[in-house]
């Protein structure tokens, strides 16, 4: 089984990560050993810099008892013209699981197709579904709940807003996307968000979606390799920016979320990150025991009678 996109896996079994990931959270704190993956391997290819991907998955391969070897292109054959298909082919060979974080989906696509192991997509330009498991995860211990919230995103549709818009049609959370025109989400996700029962709407008022919300979310204006957009996006971004004011018009216990690294200033202010509303750094921490959860799931002993 792999986890390329958030929908590769049932709302039960979504459910079943968060549960476990808050044992695994809790035993953690407790200092209980939890070597699941005693002996067990994960190579990790980087196409992109990460702060929070890199060390969640590799501290948390370390608390389960396994071993992390993190990869660049430039290191590997890959980067000297090796293909996709024969990366997959031999890494899964060697180690228990792959973890991606790649410039483009479509290689992703390939390697899972090429390998033997579970493959996971930690972030892609279309998806970033690790990061949605743990949005949900801080949700729920947050609010005691998930379904029937509504969860508002303000800024550009990016492949977090993609994952997130397939998270809450899956887990029954209303989802309003404000983004100015031409951010809106992939169309395609959006049009299969909406085919699962997601009630989700796509509209240019960043005030009015703000209204009644549970939950506030946004994320950086200008994405790795979007650095020669940066003008144009700050201008057509300006007003979609996560503040007092919008937190002001959310209910009073609303949630403000980023899934980070944040821009204070741009996307977001520094008052609505340090607010009594913000779980900004839990939602961070929880990247680490959502992906425990789910490398338990993919490469533990008993992942193939899972699968």
């Amino acid at each position: 089984m792999h986890f390329i996109s958030f929908a590769d896996m049932s709302p039960a079994e979504i459910e079943a990560l968060i549960d476990r990931a808050e044992d695994l959270k809790r035993m953690r704190r407790e200092g209980v050993i939890t070597d699941y993956l005693k002996n067990r391997s994960l190579a990790m290819i980087f196409e992109k810099s990460s702060t929070r991907t890199r060390v969640s998955f590799e501290v948390g391969m370390t608390d389960l008892g396994g071993h992390a070897l993190y990869l660049d292109p430039a290191s590997m054959q890959l980067g000297r013209g090796e293909t996709v298909a024969d990366t997959g082919r031999i890494l899964s060979s060697y180690v228990h699981g792959i973890m991606v974080r790649a410039n483009d989906h479509d290689m992703l696509i390939e390697l899972a197709k090429n390998s033997t192991v579970p493959v996971i997509n930690g972030l892609s330009d279309r998806e970033h579904p690790c990061q949605a498991v743990a949005d949900l995860m801080t949700i729920r211990e947050q609010k005691g709940k998930i379904k029937g919230l509504k969860f508002v995103w303000v800024g550009d549709g990016n492949n977090v807003c993609n994952s997130l818009m397939l998270a809450c049609a899956m887990m029954g959370m209303e989802m309003v996307v404000a983004c100015p025109k031409g951010y809106e989400p992939n169309q395609q996700i959006l049009e299969q968000a909406r085919s699962m029962g997601g009630n989700i709407t796509i509209t240019r008022d960043p005030k009015a979606a703000s209204k009644d919300a549970d939950v506030l979310y946004t994320d950086v204006w200008v994405s790795m390799g979007q650095e020669a957009e940066r003008a144009q996006r700050f201008a057509d971004l300006r007003d979609y920016q996560i503040n007092m004011e919008l937190v002001g018009l959310a209910k009073k216990d609303c949630l403000v979320m980023h899934c980070l690294p944040a821009h204070r200033g741009e996307e977001i202010t520094d008052d609505a990150i340090r607010s009594p509303n913000s779980v900004i750094f839990e939602q961070a921490q929880n990247r680490l025991h959502a992906q425990k959860a789910l490398l338990i799931r993919l490469m533990g002993k008993d992942a193939r009678t899972q699968a």
